[in-house]
């Protein structure tokens, strides 16, 4: 579990060190997942080494959001004049999320129910 979470981190900070130097406008942790699934893509045994971990992680996920609830709360007085463009922002990237989510979702649903026939 120690070796699959300190891959996870390297991941991490890669992308972050790499979002640094080359000034990318994308989070270094997305840059560091992109990373990580271009190594399974080359190397699936990666993801059965990772798997038992990550699943653990996810199972304390809601555990990760206190950090950032409490830095909202910290500048609560800093956003209040901006409440509508967060409020907005927040609506807008949900539903685009959850479009997002419905389209690939049905698409892979479609390409699985093909799938059989093909065999």
């Amino acid at each position: 579990m120690l070796r699959a979470l300190a891959a996870l981190l390297l991941f991490q900070s890669i992308g972050e060190g790499l979002a640094y130097v080359l000034r990318l406008p994308v989070p270094g942790p997305v840059i560091g997942m992109l990373l990580l699934f271009c190594l399974v893509m080359l190397r699936p045994r990666v993801a059965d080494a990772i798997e038992p971990t990550a699943l653990e992680l996810l199972r304390h996920l809601s555990l990760l959001f206190v950090p950032a609830g409490v830095g909202i709360m910290v500048s609560a007085d800093r956003i209040r004049g901006d409440a509508l463009a967060v409020v907005v922002a927040v609506a807008v990237s949900t539903t685009l999320a959850i479009a997002a989510s419905a389209w690939v979702t049905r698409a892979l649903l479609r390409r699985q129910q093909r799938a059989p026939a093909a065999r």
